[in-house]
Formats: C-alpha cells, structure tokens, sequence
C-alpha cells in the first residue's frame, strides 16, 4: 500500500474554507482557529478526494439513497431505519440495503436481528449481512469482537471507515439504500454528504419526538440539510401519543408545548410524512431483533408507518421517474 502523501487533515473543511486546492488554503480569513490550518498551508494544493469519484461509480448500481437524521438522540431513528427498510423489502422485486453510519452507537444490528454476524470479504469487497435475500445490512457493529466493545475513533478514522463502507462494499444492485445517521451534525453527516455529493442522493427524513427539546435539535438539523444542499423529504413525529390497546383513547406521553413537529413543520416549509404512536410491541420487536411491522400488522402505529413509507416511495419515484418506469 503506497504511503499516503503528507498528513491527514482532522476534520471535513466548514463551509467557508476556500479548499486545499486554492492559493489561500491555510492563509485566508476563515483559515484563522482552524484546526487544519498549518496542514493546509504546508501540504500545497491536493485537488479533491479521488474516493469521491470512485463512489459515484460504486453507487451507479443503486437507484435511491435515503439519509435518515436526527439532532438529538432516543427518538427512534434507528428503529425507523429498520422499519423503513423492512417496509420496502416486503416487495420482492425491491432490493433494499441499510448501511449504520453511527459509529460509535451502532444499534442496527440488534434491530435487524442480526447481532453477533461477521462481515466476510470475496473478491468484489466486503459481503454485506442479509436479514432476507433482498435486505443486506453493513455496520461497524459487524466489525467489533462483542457487542459492548466501545469505539473511541477521532474524526478522522470515522470518515475513513465510512469511505470504506461506500466505496468497498459488494453493495450490488439495490433499489433504496438507507444511511442510518449518528444524533446531530457533525464528521459523520458531512462525511456521507460529501463522499456521496456526486452520487445523487434522493433526500433525507429527519425523525422527532413531540416535544421542544427535540425539535430544538430538529431546527438545527434541518439547518445543515439547507446549508449541504440537501433535500428534505420530510419529518416524522415518534412517540406521538399512546393509544391504548383496550380503550382506544389516546394520551400524550410527550406534550408538545409549542406544537409538535406540524407546527415546526409549518413554520420552516418543510413536508410532515406522518405521525408514529407509541406502542410497546415496537420496542420488544427491536429487541428482538424482528419487524414490528408484520409481527402486528393491524397496529395504529404499522398503519402510520406504512402511510409514511408509501410516501417517501412516492417522492423517490418522482424524483427519478425514469428509473421507476424501467423497472
């Protein structure tokens, strides 16, 4: 393996940086604080990353990339990942892969059912773990001798390993690639961004509860989708009231004091893909490692679900109609 040329820089550039290609890398007035500064204006001009062009490429084969995000943590944004990718497997003719990007907090495993897997390398790069012939999963999880192993990387080695998981996965062809996304908006978000700038991604669902706490969060990330140019397909609402199974009356668990994520959603212009009640089957399906989905079909919640899928399948479908009709 050839040396690389000169020292890494710590973190992706903010978006004022003028570039490591330009004459002012490491000199200009948003150079000032930085922390890659005497990298930058040491090392000369190095042009682009190449893996960027190596993962368009790669992703050719994949019709639809979907980002889910969320800005804080516990809102179930990985448990919508899951969920979102069994919906879509359930057509047959659908290839659906998810690939957990939240390095240090890798729970897509446990979800899909699939803890304790090992990734296998052939000739065409790393195999992806399936949950079903049409549903293949890649994780650090995957990578780690036990699930309690703690991951302590920098920066820098969280985007390398997320490089690695675009462009050297045997992905194949696949119809939805789904990134499951770490809390907030930091290496890992700009990292997927940019490795995948070129490659065409559909858009992201950002996920929130009810409350104000978590749609403080929200604004922000919204916020960064804008500022990185991208789309937002739309928010879901998790924990959205409790029905009870017996009654059928519905409790608000999580007040939302300012409105919830319609109001937010009103306010910002930014599409509502639907509302998810709580149930506690879904929280024993994902321990469990199975889909809520067809395990209780006839839930408010699956009903919710379902709605909100259909709907991200439509903005995908009209996003790329060409693709849709070919099919």
């Amino acid at each position: 393996m050839a040396a690389a040329a000169g020292p890494a820089l710590l973190d992706v550039p903010p978006q004022e940086c003028p570039g490591t290609s330009s004459d002012q890398a490491g000199k200009a007035e948003a150079c000032q604080g930085c922390p890659n500064q005497g990298v930058c204006s040491s090392r000369g001009p190095v042009g682009p990353d190449p893996a960027i062009e190596e993962i368009k490429e790669k992703m050719k084969a994949v019709k639809h990339k979907l980002l889910v995000l969320s800005g804080k943590g516990g809102v179930g944004k990985s448990t919508f990942s899951a969920h979102l990718a069994h919906g879509l497997a359930e057509d047959e003719t659908k290839q659906v892969a998810v690939l957990d990007i939240d390095i240090c907090g890798p729970s897509i495993p446990k979800i899909m059912g699939l803890e304790g897997e090992q990734v296998h390398q052939s000739g065409s790069g790393w195999s992806p773990v399936y949950v079903e012939e049409n549903l293949g999963v890649m994780s650090v999880g995957f990578l780690l001798g036990s699930p309690d192993d703690a991951v302590i990387w920098r920066g820098p080695k969280k985007n390398g390993m997320i490089k690695q998981f675009l462009r050297d996965v045997d992905w194949g062809e696949v119809d939805y690639l789904i990134v499951d996304t770490p809390p907030g908006t930091s290496d890992e978000h700009l990292s997927i961004v940019q490795y995948l700038s070129a490659a065409n991604i559909d858009g992201a669902v950002v996920i929130t509860t009810p409350q104000e706490v978590a749609l403080q969060d929200v604004r922000k990330e919204i916020n960064f989708c804008r500022k990185v140019k991208l789309p937002i397909i739309g928010v879901v609402e998790n924990m959205s009231g409790f029905i009870c199974p017996k009654c059928k009356n519905e409790s608000q668990i999580f007040p939302p004091t300012t409105g919830g994520a319609e109001a937010m959603c009103h306010s910002l212009n930014v599409p509502l893909l639907g509302k998810v009640p709580l149930d506690p089957q879904i929280g024993k399906s994902c321990d469990a490692g199975h889909s809520f989905l067809s395990e209780v079909p006839n839930s408010p919640a699956t009903l919710s679900y379902r709605n909100i899928i259909q709907r991200i399948q439509d903005f995908c479908s009209h996003n790329h109609p060409q693709e849709e009709n070919s099919t």
